[in-house]
Order: C-alpha cells, then sequence, then structure tokens
C-alpha cells in the first residue's frame, strides 16, 4: 500500500487493523516505528487483539540498583526487550517502591515511606494504596494471589510471640488475621507459596513436608503425602490453568545436591518423578548457588517453571510442552559487577485485572 496512504489513517483506525494481524507478526514489526512499539502497552489495542492466546508474555527482572527499571525479557519472541513500563499515572506517594509479588498482570509493592503496600495494573492503569495492618509490620512470604472477585495479599508477621497470618481481600477492602503455622515455614524467604485449589502450599524445613493455608476459612493443614527420598532442597510451582502441582528438588546427602529432579502430584496424593536435569546444567547451577540453596525460588509462567538463583541473573526453566530444559541469558544492558538481589517475576499483561 502507498505509504501517503498509511501515513493518513487516524490512529485507531491503524491500530484496528494491526489488530488483526497474527501474534508473531505484529511483534516482529514492532522494530519498525515507535508507534508500533509503544502498542505493547496501549489499553485500547490490547483489548482489540485476540484473547486466545497472550499479547505479550515476560519475565520480568528486579534488583536493588535498577531503581524503578525493570528489564524485560519477552518470552514469545526469546529476547530482551527495551521496553519502558508506564509509572507515571501512579500517586505521588509511590516515589520509592519495592516490587515484592506479580499475579495475573498485577504487581504488589512495598512503599516504605508511607507504610503501605500498592497494587497496581499497568497495563490498564489502575493502582490501589494499602495501608499495612499496624505500624510497625514486618512481614514473610507475601504473596499475591488472583481470584475470581479480585485478589488476596498472603504474609506471614513473626512480631509477636507466636506468629501470625494476614490476609487482605481486595473484595471488602479489608485485612484478616489468623494463626500461624509452627514451626517456621521455610528458610527461604524469596519463595512465594504455590496457590492450588484455593490454598497456598508452603514446604517446611528438614524434616521436609507440605502444608497448606486456606485462603477462604484461614486454618492450616499439613499434606499428608510421602515426600521423596534424599532431599537436600524443595520448592513448589503450581499451574493454575491446569490445576497441578509441582516440586523441584534437590537430591544428595549431608546438605550437598548431585542433581535436580521434577516432581509432579498425581491423582492419588503421590508425587510423580517427571524430569532430571541434564548433568551438565546441573553442576552450572549449584556451582551459581554455592550449594547456598535458601537463595533458589521457583514460580510459573507460561507453560515454564523457571528456577532462578537470588545471587545469579540467569533463569532456569523447564518446558513442559517440549520436555526441555534451558538457560535464558543474563540481560545484556546488566553491569558485571552486580552479584546479588536478583528477583524474577512472571508478568503477563491483563487489561482487565483491576487493582
Amino acid at each position: 500500500m502507498d505509504p501517503g496512504i498509511w501515513s493518513k489513517l487516524p490512529p485507531e483506525l491503524l491500530e484496528h487493523i494491526l489488530s488483526f494481524l497474527p501474534l508473531k507478526t505484529f511483534l516482529n514489526l514492532r522494530s519498525t516505528c515507535k508507534h508500533f512499539k509503544s502498542l505493547v502497552f496501549s489499553p485500547s489495542f490490547i483489548s482489540k487483539h485476540s484473547s486466545d492466546s497472550p499479547f505479550s508474555s515476560f519475565l520480568l527482572l528486579s534488583h536493588p540498583q535498577c531503581y524503578s527499571h525493570f528489564p524485560l525479557y519477552d518470552t514469545i519472541l526469546g529476547a530482551w526487550r527495551n521496553l519502558a513500563l508506564p509509572f507515571s499515572f501512579l500517586p505521588p506517594c509511590t516515589a520509592q517502591f519495592n516490587l515484592l509479588s506479580s499475579s495475573n498482570g498485577r504487581f504488589c509493592f512495598s512503599l516504605p515511606n508511607s507504610c503501605s503496600f500498592l497494587v497496581c495494573n499497568l497495563l490498564g492503569k489502575s493502582s490501589r494504596v494499602i495501608q499495612f495492618p499496624f505500624f510497625p509490620f514486618a512481614f514473610e512470604l507475601l504473596t499475591l494471589v488472583s481470584t475470581p472477585y479480585g485478589y488476596k495479599i498472603f504474609m506471614l508477621c513473626s512480631k509477636f510471640s507466636s506468629s501470625y497470618v494476614f490476609v487482605y481481600d481486595s473484595k471488602v477492602h479489608s485485612w484478616r488475621r489468623y494463626d500461624g503455622f509452627q514451626p517456621l515455614l521455610i528458610d527461604n524467604f524469596h519463595q512465594e507459596g504455590a496457590s492450588f485449589n484455593g490454598s497456598l502450599y508452603f514446604t517446611t524445613p528438614e524434616p521436609f513436608s507440605v502444608v497448606c493455608f486456606d485462603l477462604e476459612n484461614g486454618k492450616w493443614e499439613r499434606f499428608n503425602t510421602e515426600m521423596p527420598g534424599e532431599l537436600t532442597f524443595v520448592r513448589l510451582v503450581c499451574d493454575t490453568g491446569e490445576g497441578k502441582l509441582y516440586l523441584v528438588g534437590g537430591i544428595g546427602r549431608n546438605g550437598i545436591s548431585r542433581s535436580m529432579r521434577l516432581w509432579e502430584l498425581g491423582n492419588g496424593g503421590n508425587w510423580k518423578e517427571m524430569e532430571r536435569l541434564p548433568e551438565l546444567m546441573c553442576r552450572k547451577f549449584m556451582s551459581v548457588c554455592y550449594h547456598n540453596y535458601e537463595h533458589v525460588y521457583c514460580f510459573w509462567h507460561q507453560g515454564m517453571i523457571c528456577v532462578c538463583c537470588h545471587t545469579w541473573a540467569e533463569i532456569l526453566y523447564y518446558k513442559l510442552s517440549r520436555r526441555t530444559w534451558h538457560w535464558i541469558p543474563k540481560c545484556p544492558s546488566l553491569p558485571d559487577k552486580w552479584s546479588c538481589g536478583f528477583r524474577w517475576f512472571s508478568f503477563v499483561p491483563e487489561l482487565y485485572a483491576l487493582a
């Protein structure tokens, strides 16, 4: 078509035409002009695009020294993207924030200067500031969970003589307090709870076991299932779409992992081994974390089980559809001197997930 005709089209008509392109075709066009590139965060364009598959799917990297700038890895294109997230609509109190959790296109930040949390949807440009239950408020294992009617925020608070759970429900805009779980759930504060069948699942330190917290009634329950033998560390991951719970763990003796394996929870409540990490990849991962497994955390992202280390800027992931393991390379814009503090999050933009 004559470029002169394209240049005279109204922006809304051009967006409407582009919305009919196949997803991968449009993603390849984003590098041709700034306007096409900006459409990835245009609510009107996303709403026109087919909802059969996610428009964009990112792994987001947070680091204390790249404040308010979050490198994005596009898992559809398999490449790092230089995209600026739109923070300008946020209220003035969010001048300083720390990213804590993500779910269904929403992010949860802590706002140290205002003693509150911020939940926002960057694509839908909605946000809500949520005050701490009390002051001062020290919390652990914060997990943002999407629900059919909004979201809930789970966290542990060990300020008192015994720990308590606090849950914020966006449906009623209020906090509720429940009894905590003794002993301490886990020695890894980077790992969030795995949302499965209306509950959050956690693992305990040795002797390893699984416990769950019902987000509706606030009750704890120990999951009665036999754990695999010779475990050195365990992490839980849930595919909420398919309703499947996975366990990632190291196998070895005397606290030293010699292999890493993946299990799926079967219908009978038993762990069924699915895959083993290839030996060379296992050696690299164990050398990365120096066998300090408190730095290891896992999460689910669009058919991928991501295994991360707080001290390493790469991601190891397992692609379920292909049954293969892969490394995501380090972001080229990160300085080599950064050696710790890496937090990865799943980011699948969702227009209608309100804060």
